[in-house]
């Protein structure tokens, strides 16, 4: 049979090769043994080759015949042999096709051909090595290697086997390497099948699954990352992920899936794909592993939730990601996310609250920045919502990164009006973990304190049922006006449009309460507690033997069934006896009150009379000469009162003085967050900026009737005083809080907790006093 090969390329060497460098290729080639798993067969048919072209080569007269034949097939095509014209396709038929003609050929004995295949293989020819071998894996001449016509069948066929999965598996890097990742896992799993039908060499078999399961990272993106329209290649992806995640236990599991990436290069491989996925995609991947539970799972579900719910104007969507981001708001900082989310539910109120419990820095200095003006941070968050999912939302979605986000466009759509509407009233403060908004029963005067500062009261409009209040509804309604909604306003003055309408229409009108509903004392609850009698309670009238029988004393008298009509007693009834009996009983208890009292002040006298005399027996003698004048109403050093301020002493802050600032700090939070709000004592230890951040927080606890009962530990780590001025500082310092979170009288265990914190001060002394200017947890 006739193999594309020839001498010099058995040898590994050029045509012009010294007689010295075709002596040291042979010894190299001769000592370089192929795989362990290959037969005797194998390798001393590759053997016998490597001598047959040594030994013509190594002659200069054969060598120069070799040549002038090599050289001929080389430079005249036409001198090779052609093919018979009736050739059936057989594996020798095969071998004479894959021979390119004007390239030189060997003829070579059947029991040479696993040899020959072995050396295509070194040299790197893996196509050609397929092309050759494949047809032997066909019946008929699969039959035909069984009869033995390569040599004996138990050896040959592992061989062909071995030599073509090999093949495939060296293939499968090389297309690795060129980017070609699909068809790199092609060539590695069709070895690997090669292997399993024969049942053949487990070792090569996990060779190749362990470069499979490498591969499967690339694969993932390369198919992920074919156009829409090629269904099946993007859904086979997605089962990759799908396996791999399974394996992993989760996209921050601690699972092996023998791709070689740790958690961390997997969560940079997850946010490298996410721009291939489209954001119905990534809703249903990651909300499925949100369940496992993942923290990070989660949070990418809230990005695909909020992103779909934005772009295709499905506000239920939102909603689930608020509830999300509950579970999350446990272990870090989502607030900003919660009032994004809030906003985008017309939820104005919680969207504000959450806003103060963020401690993002850098986007609340530009939303109050872009609410300089405002009432509220409502203008800053519409803004800073809508370059958010611009920039940080939309980029990450396949079908979203070139899609506008209008707040305006958002709020003006049909279907999110009509969700907005019909919303169902908010749960409890105890099942909502950040939202602490107290929400109104339906059809109940709202807008109070608008009526009286306005001076002047306008028909009652009942409260929608809904997830937010009155109040927040004309929070929403500033919110589209400023996100660019129209400046409708209702004809009457009143606003009779639906609440999300009102949020779209940009209107901010307030129902204020009718006169009828406030007493003139200005209490609004008599109306409320005789509507809220419940229906159907009536007084039966007794009949005139039961009421007889159950008259009182002469002297009292109780109502009866008829409105104004008295019962009373005749005064032959009076009952004597039994307060006689009570006024015997109640003069024996003043006696013996009487006594105990007596009998406690002769005790103490006679304790007080001892202690005396052993405190005389102990005392040292008496004083001689003129003593100092001390009096304790004119003490001789200033004792200064309980609520002084602390008169820092000059030079640099030290630890003990940094101690006491933040201890002191601690303690007037608790006392300003209290039950009692004493918020005017924050003025004694904080200064701007940061006081007016803390007054607002603690103004906004005390209309929402929420307060605080914290629990602090506090040690100072450091203290760093600026060296260009000795009146500033920053002190760092462990605190431990503990807070416990009341709503109406009532705590909540949801938003409460314990936690340990490592918290950054920044102070500065002024007029002798250090205040604290900043604050940050790291």
């Amino acid at each position: 049979m006739r193999i594309p090969l020839d001498y010099y390329r058995i040898l590994g060497l050029p045509i012009q090769a010294t007689p010295e460098q075709l002596q040291v290729a042979y010894r190299d080639r001769t000592l370089q043994l192929p795989r362990r798993e290959y037969s005797e067969v194998a390798i001393a048919s590759r053997k016998e080759l490597l001598d047959e072209a040594y030994a013509v080569l190594s002659d200069p007269e054969q060598r120069s015949t070799y040549d002038e034949s090599f050289l001929e097939k080389t430079y005249n095509p036409e001198s090779s042999p052609s093919l018979p014209l009736e050739s059936t396709a057989t594996a020798e038929t095969t071998a004479t096709e894959a021979i390119d003609p004007n390239n030189p050929s060997l003829d070579i004995s059947k029991e040479q051909f696993v040899g020959a295949m072995l050396i295509l293989q070194e040299l790197g020819e893996y196509e050609l090595v397929l092309q050759l071998g494949q047809p032997y894996l066909h019946s008929r001449d699969s039959i035909s290697l069984d009869k033995g016509h390569l040599g004996d069948p138990q050896l040959v066929r592992p061989d062909i086997f071995l030599t073509l999965a090999l093949a495939c598996l060296e293939l499968g890097r090389e297309q690795w390497q060129q980017g070609r990742y699909e068809n790199a896992a092609l060539s590695l799993e069709t070895g690997q099948e090669l292997l399993l039908s024969e049942g053949l060499f487990p070792t090569v078999r996990g060779e190749i699954q362990a470069d499979l399961y490498k591969l499967r990272p690339y694969r993932i993106l390369e198919l992920l990352a074919l156009p829409d329209e090629t269904i099946a290649e993007r859904r086979k992806g997605l089962q990759l992920l799908q396996d791999m995640l399974q394996e992993r236990q989760g996209i921050d599991g601690n699972g092996d899936d023998q791709s070689g990436l740790s958690i961390d290069d997997f969560l940079r491989f997850i946010q490298q794909l996410r721009g291939y996925l489209t954001a119905a995609q990534q809703q249903t991947l990651f909300e499925a592993e949100a369940r496992r539970p993942s923290a990070v799972a989660t949070y990418l579900a809230v990005y695909a939730l909020i992103a779909r719910g934005f772009a295709q104007r499905q506000p239920a969507l939102i909603a689930r990601a608020k509830q999300m981001l509950m579970r999350l708001g446990r272990r870090q900082d989502v607030h900003l996310e919660q009032a994004v989310c809030a906003l985008l539910l017309g939820q104005t109120e919680e969207a504000s609250h959450a806003l103060e419990l963020s401690h993002e820095y850098e986007p609340l200095a530009f939303i109050r920045e872009q609410s300089q003006g405002a009432p509220d941070l409502l203008p800053g968050l519409c803004l800073y919502g809508e370059r958010w999912l611009q920039n940080s939302v939309f980029p990450h979605f396949r079908d979203l990164a070139e899609q506008t986000a209008s707040l305006k466009d958002y709020f003006a759509d049909e279907q999110v009006q009509a969700y907005l509407e019909q919303l169902p009233e908010s749960t409890p403060a105890a099942n909502n973990e950040w939202s602490v908004t107290a929400q109104k029963k339906a059809y109940t005067t709202t807008g109070a304190s608008a009526g009286r500062s306005n001076g002047h009261s306008r028909d009652r409009e009942p409260a929608v049922v809904g997830s937010y209040s009155s109040r927040e509804r004309d929070r929403a309604a500033q919110t589209a006006s400023l996100a660019g909604g129209s400046d409708r306003a209702s004809v009457s003055g009143v606003s009779t449009l639906p609440a999300s309408q009102r949020v779209a229409s940009g209107t901010s009108r307030v129902a204020e309460p009718t006169t009828q509903a406030i007493n003139s004392s200005g209490d609004s609850s008599v109306n409320t507690a005789v509507k809220s009698a419940p229906p159907g309670r009536s007084t039966k009238v007794r009949s005139e033997a039961e009421a007889s029988r159950v008259r009182p004393a002469s002297g009292v008298s109780t109502p009866s069934a008829e409105p104004g009509h008295l019962d009373q007693s005749p005064p032959g009834h009076l009952q004597r006896l039994p307060e006689r009996r009570k006024a015997a009983k109640n003069r024996r208890s003043i006696l013996l009150v009487i006594a105990g009292v007596v009998g406690i002040g002769l005790i103490g006298w006679l304790l007080i009379a001892w202690i005396q005399k052993i405190q005389q027996s102990f005392s040292a003698p008496a004083l001689e000469g003129e003593q100092a004048m001390v009096e304790l109403a004119q003490p001789p050093i200033p004792i200064p009162e309980a609520d002084s301020q602390l008169i820092a002493p000059g030079g640099p802050l030290t630890q003990d003085t940094a101690q006491q600032v933040i201890q002191t700090w601690l303690s007037t939070k608790s006392q300003a967050f209290g039950p009692d709000y004493q918020i005017d004592r924050l003025d004694q230890i904080l200064v701007n900026p940061i006081l007016s951040v803390w007054r607002r927080r603690a103004q906004t606890n005390q209309q929402r009737n929420i307060y605080t009962q914290y629990n602090h530990q506090v040690k100072v780590t450091s203290v760093q005083t600026n060296p260009a001025n000795s009146d500033q500082a920053k002190v760092e310092a462990a605190v431990k809080e503990e807070a416990r979170f009341y709503q109406n009288g009532e705590i909540n265990q949801a938003l409460s907790y314990d936690e340990n914190l490592r918290v950054q001060y920044e102070l500065v002394r002024q007029d002798g006093q250090w205040f604290i200017k900043g604050m940050a947890v790291r």
